[in-house]
């Protein structure tokens, strides 16, 4: 049947019939042997069906042109800011959406249509970005749980911004193997906080209480973290914890007493200045002024340069196959080399010393727990 035929019969045709020519007229126009004026008229008949004034009809075309590559262009991007029943064929499956057009339906589309989008079998980074900054929660979501999706880090760090608040995206985001380091520390302080300002946790503990309890908890979510970092990461991390004023001595003490000193060595060069090289070479073997020349170029506090170099110095025996010790033995060691010092000492002042003994005894309570906790593991497994 010719398309004059088609042209003919469409000004007085039913619904059904007018569903009927689109989708002829369609599979007329995707032939690869059709000549160039009959593809021109053709493509001029499906334009014009696009005003057609039921949905029916322009989902016909929809469900024609979706999973072609040879479609008109202009028609699949007209299909795609239709209403959503017309629209989600082609926002699901059509390959002929540009990264723009993706965008625009992003930007003015439903929260399903940037659902469809968020769920596409190949997502870009400038479409993933602008489903975080401009998307429905249930669109993010469905964009975290799209594998094959392209999320930057960048966009990762304003999706935690905007929406870290929002419990399903917290668990979506915690499961995502993408998520940079200093997100998943960002999202770990974010779940603290919800958790201190439960009005059950306010009760049964106190505001004081809950907020230190949550302080602790999040040095140790931060530790742990650092276990789970590539070492090219450690720049970013570093980066967010100093921002957000995590980077404390406190937390540099947990680092070394735990034995994270790859991490610890990445702190020292962006602190001190020094280059990696520089500083590995006086972690492996540096004599104690080197050492401590080091440490204070990092800016830390005298009151931590005996317990760090009784710790590297354990970590070096360890490491040489010397001695074999874990974080609660280490730590043990640094406390010992504390104590005897009492309120004599010249070089360390009293409430300094007493402070940092105190915390050598809250970080060894805490290795303790996970050991027992990890050999508990171990006996139920076994």
């Amino acid at each position: 049947m010719s398309v004059q035929h088609y042209v003919k019969m469409i000004d007085n045709a039913s619904v059904a019939q007018r569903c009927h020519a689109a989708a002829a007229l369609a599979h007329i126009y995707l032939q690869p042997d059709l000549e160039f004026d009959e593809r021109r008229s053709t493509e001029a008949v499906l334009t014009l069906l696009l005003d057609d004034p039921s949905p029916k009809v322009r989902l016909a075309l929809a469900e024609a042109f979706s999973t072609s590559a040879h479609a008109p262009a202009h028609i699949v991007a007209s299909l795609a800011r239709d209403q959503i029943e017309v629209a989600t064929y082609i926002l699901g499956r059509s390959v002929l959406l540009s990264d723009a057009d993706l965008i625009d339906c992003v930007a003015g589309g439903s929260g399903e249509a940037q659902r469809l989008v968020a769920a596409r079998a190949k997502v870009s980074y400038p479409v993933s970005a602008a489903i975080i900054e401009l998307g429905e929660v249930e669109a993010v979501a469905a964009l975290l749980a799209n594998s094959q999706a392209q999320i930057a880090d960048i966009s990762f760090r304003r999706l935690v911004e905007r929406l870290g608040h929002v419990a399903e995206i917290r668990t979506l985001l915690i499961d995502d193997n993408r998520l940079p380091a200093d997100c998943r520390h960002a999202l770990a302080v974010r779940i603290a906080e919800a958790l201190c300002q439960m009005d059950m946790v306010m009760a049964l503990m106190g505001e004081r209480r809950a907020r230190r309890i949550t302080l602790d908890a999040c040095v140790r979510a931060s530790v742990s973290l650092v276990a789970a970092t590539r070492i090219d990461e450690y720049p970013a991390l570093i980066e967010h914890l100093q921002l957000r004023g995590d980077l404390t001595t406190a937390f540099v003490i947990r680092i070394v007493a735990a034995g994270k000193i790859d991490f610890f060595a990445a702190v020292l060069v962006a602190l001190s200045g020094y280059s990696l090289a520089r500083v590995r070479s006086l972690i492996i073997d540096g004599r104690p002024a080197a050492l401590g020349a080091l440490l204070s170029a990092a800016g830390l506090p005298v009151s931590t340069h005996l317990p760090l170099k009784v710790a590297l110095e354990g970590w070096r025996n360890v490491a040489n196959g010397r001695q074999d010790a874990g974080s609660p033995e280490i730590i043990r060691r640094m406390i010992e080399h504390l104590e005897p010092m009492g309120r004599d000492t010249a070089t360390i002042p009293a409430a300094a010393n007493d402070d940092m003994l105190s915390l050598l005894k809250r970080i060894h309570l805490d290795a303790i727990r996970e050991n027992a906790r990890e050999q508990v593991l171990a006996i139920t497994a076994a």
